[in-house]
């Protein structure tokens, strides 16, 4: 059994029980307090009406129905609950591990021939931390394999804050490969900034464990630089940058003028940036001829809905672009909706992501 020798892994497994349980009832019952409030409310007009037809009229109300409606309400809640409720243990037990593939078509005018039909696998935050289920997430590796794309770019993220936890999961994803490479960047969760650490000498040697991480696994891992690839005698620029987020509260490590410079040259440039609010704020502004941004970030909120024509999740009032592709002035993003899991350890309507992204001349 998977289980059945690690401590640690019954830990993971214990913590998503506990977290899963817990705001999966809790959320269950705070659908049902809403009806038995309404009920409250309904009961209380019920008994000041009555107050007053007895001032009045010198007699109650007739009960009857509004009993029986009182009754019908609380059936009516515990309904309603079940819905979230077995909505949340499917996303636990199922949506966690549904991995699904995304293809996807873009065409760019100035894309040397030799690249014309490139393919691009594409998967953001892992969160390894958060992962209890080795044989699944070895599926998700092999999926990703077998879509044999010529490059892969993962768009940061790898932890939840601690290098600790991407340790057992090294061999696993030491065998994503690439005949043209795997390239990666940091999340705002590789950073460790939320965690109290004793030291700023221990957060720093947190950052170099994830960081070395990357490099085990044979992931060419960017820190705002360039990287140029080559296909037949085509040239074209890839470049990556820490991580940086638009707001107070998101950290502004990367230095996008550093990964830029040398790369003006390249008739087309792709960018790895994890927050998809670096593209509105900075890319698209100062820098016109970068083609492709690929992010993540966002997990589409793990919960959502993508049907019927419907594209839904309350992500959406926080992030302009938060899942898929999106277009502007023909420059591209593309938010992909993650790989892991962190918080509510299960996916609900928006399943983990492994996207493929083919590029072909305009």
């Amino acid at each position: 059994m998977y289980f059945a020798a690690s401590p640690e892994k019954w830990t993971r497994l214990m913590k998503v029980v506990y977290f899963g349980s817990v705001v999966t009832v809790y959320f269950t019952k705070f659908i049902y307090f809403i009806f038995l409030v309404l009920d409250d409310i309904i009961r209380l007009f019920k008994w000041v009406f009555q107050k007053v037809s007895l001032l009045v009229n010198h007699q109650p109300l007739a009960s009857g129905a509004e009993i029986n409606r009182s009754e019908f309400l609380l059936k009516a809640g515990l309904a309603v609950a079940a819905v979230p409720f077995f909505g949340m243990v499917y996303g636990i037990v199922f949506g966690a591990h549904d991995y699904r593939v995304r293809k996807v078509k873009v065409k760019l005018k100035n894309l040397p021939s030799s690249f014309d039909g490139l393919r691009i696998a594409h998967i953001s935050d892992i969160h390894a931390g958060s992962f209890y289920n080795k044989s699944a997430v070895k599926r998700g590796v092999k999926l990703l394999n077998d879509q044999k794309p010529d490059l892969v770019f993962f768009t940061g993220d790898l932890v939840n804050d601690r290098a600790t936890e991407v340790e057992s999961y090294i061999e696993v994803f030491k065998e994503i490969k690439a005949p043209m490479g795997v390239f990666s960047v940091l999340g705002n969760h590789d950073y460790g900034d939320y965690v109290p650490w004793k030291s700023r000498e221990e957060r720093t040697e947190n950052l170099n464990s994830i960081m070395n991480a990357h490099q085990r696994m044979g992931w060419d891992l960017l820190m705002d630089e360039h990287r140029v690839l080559k296909k037949g005698n085509d040239e074209i620029a890839l470049l990556g940058v820490q991580n940086w987020g638009k707001g107070e509260n998101w950290p502004k490590y990367g230095k996008l003028n550093k990964a830029y410079s040398g790369t003006e040259k390249y008739p087309v440039k792709l960018l790895l940036s994890h927050d998809p609010s670096h593209w509105n704020a900075q890319v698209r502004p100062g820098y016109p001829d970068i083609d492709i941004t690929f992010s993540g970030h966002t997990h589409g909120f793990q919960f959502g809905i993508e049907a019927a024509g419907i594209k839904w999740s309350p992500v959406k009032y926080k992030y302009k672009q938060w899942a898929g592709l999106y277009e502007e002035d023909n420059q591209y993003i593309y938010v992909n909706r993650g790989f892991g899991f962190i918080g509510f350890p299960g996916r609900i309507g928006m399943p983990p992501e492994i996207t493929l992204i083919e590029l072909s001349k305009a």
